[in-house]
């Protein structure tokens, strides 16, 4: 059964954060989530997050490793005092050549740096949910459609088959929002995803879906959760909050699709 989790862009400003995690805790969400971008960083917004709520569990989805280096991610941990235990970390290649090379091989280095850490792959293609399934805590995955999100299950677990390891749990954003603009916003935040970079290009091209649909657009609080739901394949689903930046409108939609 799968676990609900909220997650939020980098940079969410403070007198937002905070009370939404403190509310997000009440509702029993299993983890709170920020992503990372070039104009903020992701454990920032977690730092909030664990002072409002110092008993859930917190992760960063995803910071690329083109950009920083596990040296400087354990760095800005320890500058922030955020627990290990609470966390995970989730790492994609960014913008790098030969990406699967590159995560295959930055693990040692990731170890070595954030000792009691959860490292999340960040995976989309069949190789990268493998390398995953067969070396890494966890797979984050990112634009699936339920039926995608099985399909990224099977690769997961069977990479993790081949090394003879149990497979690790499968977690994943997916795009949400509950209002009457809710399929305009889900739109808007697609678009942007799809012409990335190649990495996203194809992912789309796999999904064959038509824009606006690879997400969660509903009206309502029944609709939220019904839509939820066909996500069973995640073993975490992280609500990725589309909503305006502030706490009415973040609360409300924590409050319709909390689990």
């Amino acid at each position: 059964m799968s676990s609900r989790a909220f997650g939020v862009a980098a940079g969410l400003d403070p007198a937002v954060a905070s009370p939404l995690a403190t509310r997000c805790a009440e509702l029993g969400y299993a983890s709170l989530w920020s992503n990372d971008h070039p104009g903020a960083n992701g454990l920032e917004t977690l730092a909030v997050f664990a002072e409002a709520a110092p008993e859930i569990e917190l992760g960063v989805a995803v910071i690329a490793l083109d950009r920083q280096r596990p040296a400087e991610i354990a760095a800005k941990i320890e500058e922030l005092g955020l627990d290990r235990e609470r966390l995970w970390i989730g790492v994609g290649s960014g913008f790098s050549e030969r990406p699967l090379s590159r995560m295959r091989e930055a693990l040692p280095e990731l170890r070595e740096a954030l000792p009691g850490v959860r490292l999340a792959l960040a995976a989309m293609g069949p190789k990268m949910s493998a390398l995953g399934g067969a070396s890494y805590d966890g797979v984050f995955t990112n634009w699936m459609t339920p039926d995608a999100a099985v399909t990224a299950r099977e690769r997961v677990h069977a990479g993790a088959a081949e090394a003879g390891r149990e497979p690790p749990p499968v977690l994943g954003y997916v795009r949400t929002a509950v209002s009457s603009d809710a399929a305009d916003r889900l739109t808007r935040e697609e678009s942007f995803y799809r012409d990335m970079h190649d990495g996203y290009r194809n992912h789309f091209a796999r999904l064959g879906e038509p824009l606006g649909n690879v997400g969660v657009a509903a009206a309502n609080r029944e609709e939220v959760q019904e839509a939820l739901q066909r996500y069973e394949a995640l073993d975490v689903v992280v609500v990725r909050a589309l909503a305006s930046a502030n706490v009415e409108a973040m609360t409300a939609l924590a409050e319709a699709a909390a689990p």
